[in-house]
């Protein structure tokens, strides 16, 4: 009987440890797939920014008086270029400011897009054109990703609130991770007026 029993415990003992283990994988590979994703959003906004010089060096030749309009994107390129973050240690606030520079380069770029209206010859130059086609594939695959990041914090973030397995990330240290959020103010429609 007291053989009996020492099997009957140790097999609940085998079976929770193989749970736990089992529980743990499971949220490496899911915080994995938040990296992953991740690595997929920088080198998207990485891709952007290389595409600035060329689209930059390309309105210049058009439009060289317009230089406070080049400096302000070179710059924002500059400031997104310079930050890094790491999404497991990343602060809502750190998140924001992160998703600030890049909004930046993407304001930037659109008065630097704007430009071309006053510029007959830019809007008609091919390389011009090539660089605004890929640019805007370019933002594209930016919400993309963002949108894969996303889901990927929330199932993250889900599977470490969720009992039984939330036992196991209070006990190895899984922390909830920030997600993308709209810019402030995206709530809003924006007027338009033809006045």
């Amino acid at each position: 009987m007291k053989n009996k029993t020492l099997l009957i415990v140790l097999g609940v003992i085998a079976v929770v440890v193989v749970w736990a283990v089992s529980a743990y994988n499971g949220l490496v590979s899911k915080q994995e797939g938040v990296s992953e994703a991740w690595a997929n959003v920088e080198t998207v906004y990485q891709r952007r920014a290389d595409l600035i010089p060329n689209l930059v060096n390309t309105v210049k030749g058009y439009a060289a008086h317009e230089s406070s309009t080049l400096e302000q994107v070179t710059q924002a390129r500059a400031n997104a270029t310079s930050l890094t973050l790491d999404p497991e240690t990343a602060t809502p606030e750190q998140m924001a400011s992160w998703l600030e520079a890049q909004n930046e380069v993407g304001s930037a770029l659109g008065r630097l897009i704007a430009i071309a209206e006053s510029y007959p010859d830019l809007k008609a130059n091919t390389n011009f054109l090539d660089l605004q086609k890929q640019l805007e594939g370019t933002e594209n695959r930016i919400s993309t990703e963002r949108r894969k990041y996303n889901e990927k914090v929330r199932e993250f973030n889900v599977a470490i609130r969720k009992f039984p397995k939330s036992l196991i990330a209070s006990m190895f240290g899984f922390e909830k991770l920030s997600l993308f959020e709209a810019q402030e103010g995206a709530e809003v429609a924006p007027v338009v007026s033809f006045e």
